[in-house]
This record gives structure tokens, C-alpha cells and sequence, in this order.
């Protein structure tokens, strides 16, 4: 019991550590609790983001991070039966062409029959850091990492992408 749950406090850690401050992401992800709780659970968060087509069944959400050119953004990753998504778990400040500040959530969906592969890779330097690259059919690719349990987000996904 002890390894594991070092091991958990690592994951944590190192999850944490990837936000700009401490203090925002910890802020970020009480917000995030406090959403999921006032919705009811994971599944109903997904359904007010994203709306939920006929049939389609959320199978897994994790906390994690998307790599972005302006640093790593905090969020969940949903996988469904026919997507893959992502909302930040905070709003973010953007300058509109007027200039006026507008805050709104990043967000992010992809159906899986536009997933063209999923790259699992580390950091050579440091094994423990694991990143997930999504590529499209049309060549994008999106990076993820600071999952608090990448191998479960990762098989989820193959599984997912599999049955597509």
C-alpha cells in the first residue's frame, strides 16, 4: 500500500507542478469539483459542454493538461463512444479585435473517425512524465499530458478508436 500511494502523490505532484502557479491550478480544480458536484457527476458536465448525440455514451474522463504554444492548459479529457474532447477547467481571457477582454472555456472535440493515430510518449529525462499526442486526418495534432492516470486514459482511448 505504501508504493502505491507514493506513487499517487507523484502523479499529483507532477500534475500540478505543470499549471503556471501552484495556487491557480489548485484554484482551477476546486472550481472544476465544485462544477461537477452542482451538475451531478462527470457524465452531465460532458453533456452540457458538449451536448451528447443519440447513442453516444461518455466512457472516460480525465484530469489532465493540453499543451498549448502559450504553456499547458488544465482540463478534462472526455472520451465517448463516438469523440474525444477537452474544456479547460477554468475560463481564459482573450483580447477580441475591439480589444475588450472576453474569458470563455477552451474547448476542444474531435470525432474519433477523424483520429488518425494516438502517440503515447515520455520524457526521455524523466519516464514518469507521459504525453498522449492525438493526430487528426487532416495532420493536427494535439498534445496532452499531466494525466493523474495516463495509462487508463490512454487504453480508454485505444479501446475507444478501436470500436470506431
Amino acid at each position: 500500500m505504501g508504493k502505491k500511494a507514493d506513487n499517487f502523490v507523484h502523479r499529483i505532484r507532477e500534475h500540478v507542478k505543470l499549471g503556471p502557479k501552484i495556487s491557480e491550478t489548485v484554484k482551477g480544480k476546486l472550481s472544476l469539483g465544485a462544477r461537477i458536484l452542482q451538475l451531478g457527476g462527470v457524465k452531465r458536465v460532458f453533456k452540457q459542454i458538449f451536448g451528447v448525440s443519440e447513442g453516444e455514451k461518455l466512457l472516460k474522463a480525465s484530469q489532465c493538461y493540453l499543451s498549448t504554444t502559450s504553456g499547458p492548459i488544465a482540463g478534462l479529457l472526455f472520451v465517448s463512444t463516438q469523440r474525444v474532447s477537452f474544456c479547460s477547467d477554468k475560463s481564459i481571457k482573450f483580447s477580441s479585435p475591439s480589444g475588450e477582454f472576453i474569458r470563455f472555456h477552451y474547448k476542444l472535440s474531435i470525432p474519433l473517425k477523424k483520429v488518425k493515430r494516438v502517440n503515447p510518449s515520455e520524457n526521455m529525462k524523466n519516464p514518469s512524465q507521459k504525453y498522449m499526442e492525438i493526430v487528426t486526418v487532416d495532420n493536427f495534432d494535439f498534445w496532452f499530458m499531466g494525466f493523474l492516470n495516463y495509462q487508463k486514459a490512454f487504453n480508454c482511448l485505444h479501446q475507444a478508436l478501436s470500436r470506431s
